[in-house]
């Protein structure tokens, strides 16, 4: 099966679609690229066969792979200094959400003046920038997590804070973007499974998210439903093209629905991800139970809905017994202090990080300091039911 998606923006679904890069480029008037890819990607047979056919149309094609997982503004610096010294006029971003943020944040830096941190998703930030010489950006997702192909933000850390900031702007959405399963074969099932809950948790927050957007709603709803249905295939079988293919979808979806809002899940990851460098979906997986414990007052018809949708029996405590053994099933830990050691764990200051982020907004309970805390708490302990200490 292949065919074409227009919302939220031009996205190419199929087996081998990265075939199709190439022709990609030339709808954007892309024709002078900057391949942009993590250090460990650039390694992989996979990237480097996808290179090789970019080049049979591209011989001048350049490619900047100088960071890692969990990037730092100074990364996108580097790569906005090697897209002007080479002229170049569009992006592929290739990768998980590093490779992805970061190509982004490329192409969006690429046409400023003002630092990176000026955009922060702030108010109206974003309306400081200058939208005439923002690079056309195609996105290449190779893992179904993160969904920032189909997302108008970079995650991005400022180094000098500690603090993961969230770069925003219309414009950083991608033009086209190439879901293609073969790309995700490969996956470890360890990251098939920090990725796939990375996905959930985008998808479970935005649908539990407060205001009114059916749209967003019905994206999440059935972004949820395949998860259900293809993670745990996709983990035992990672050549399961089918299973591969949902979760692309499904984490394309998660990223769309956000639209609407994120959570507390979120708050809470940013700031360990930012001082441990922790994975993104591991965190989020963690953090999880123990978050919709939390807001249980006032999700619980919403989450009635989702057991509805899931074939699940219709109570809270079903949807919370299923995220609980889908963690068991892949091997999640259950609390914080399993990936990271308890005496390094400054709750205070990651608390008033957690409060300080943009999803806190959108939680549908207006959280407090203290509840940032008592949250830190529980998910050490491995207390999951929400109670004042």
């Amino acid at each position: 099966m292949k065919t074409n998606w227009n919302y939220p923006t031009s996205v190419w679904v199929g087996e081998d679609r990265i075939k199709d890069l190439p022709e990609a480029c030339k709808n954007l008037s892309i024709s002078r690229p900057l391949f942009v890819t993590d250090k460990d990607l650039i390694n992989l047979d996979m990237t480097k066969k996808t290179i090789l056919e970019i080049k049979k149309k591209f011989s001048n094609l350049i490619i900047f792979s100088n960071f890692s997982g969990n990037p730092i503004g100074e990364n996108v610096e580097d790569g906005v200094s090697e897209f002007k010294k080479h002229k170049c006029d569009g992006v592929i971003a290739f990768g998980g959400g590093s490779g992805l943020d970061v190509g982004k944040a490329i192409a969006f830096m690429s046409g400023q003046s003002r630092p990176i941190w000026d955009f922060e998703d702030i108010g109206d930030y974003w309306k400081r920038a200058d939208e005439k010489n923002i690079a056309p950006i195609i996105a290449v997702p190779t893992t179904a997590g993160t969904g920032s192909e189909t997302g108008r933000a970079s995650a991005i850390i400022d180094k000098t804070k500690g603090i993961k900031k969230i770069i925003f702007h219309p414009k950083i959405l991608p033009s086209i973007v190439i879901l293609d399963p073969v790309l995700t074969v490969d996956l470890s099932p360890r990251l098939t499974a920090s990725t796939g809950m990375d996905a959930l948790a985008h998808n479970l927050e935005a649908f539990c998210a407060p205001g009114f957007h059916p749209m967003a709603d019905g994206i999440a709803l059935e972004g949820i439903r395949l998860i259900k249905k293809s993670l745990l295939v996709a983990v035992k079988n990672g050549k399961d093209l089918n299973a591969r293919a949902d979760l692309l979808a499904a984490a394309s979806m998660g990223s769309t629905a956000f639209q609407k809002g994120l959570g507390a899940i979120h708050s809470l990851s940013h700031p360990v991800n930012a001082q441990f460098n922790v994975h993104h979906g591991l965190s989020n997986a963690i953090f999880m139970p123990y978050v919709l414990t939390f807001n249980k007052s006032v999700i619980s018809n919403k989450i009635l809905s989702i057991c509805d949708y899931l074939n699940l029996d219709k109570s809270f405590e079903s949807f919370l017994n299923w995220i609980l053994d889908l963690r068991k099933k892949l091997n999640i830990p259950h609390k914080l202090s399993e990936v990271v050691e308890e005496n390094k764990i400054n709750i205070d200051q990651l608390s008033q990080m957690a409060l300080d982020d943009p999803s806190t907004a959108t939680n549908p309970i207006k959280m407090k300091l203290d509840d940032m805390r008592i949250l830190y708490v529980h998910s050490i302990s491995g207390k999951l039911f929400y109670e004042k200490i």
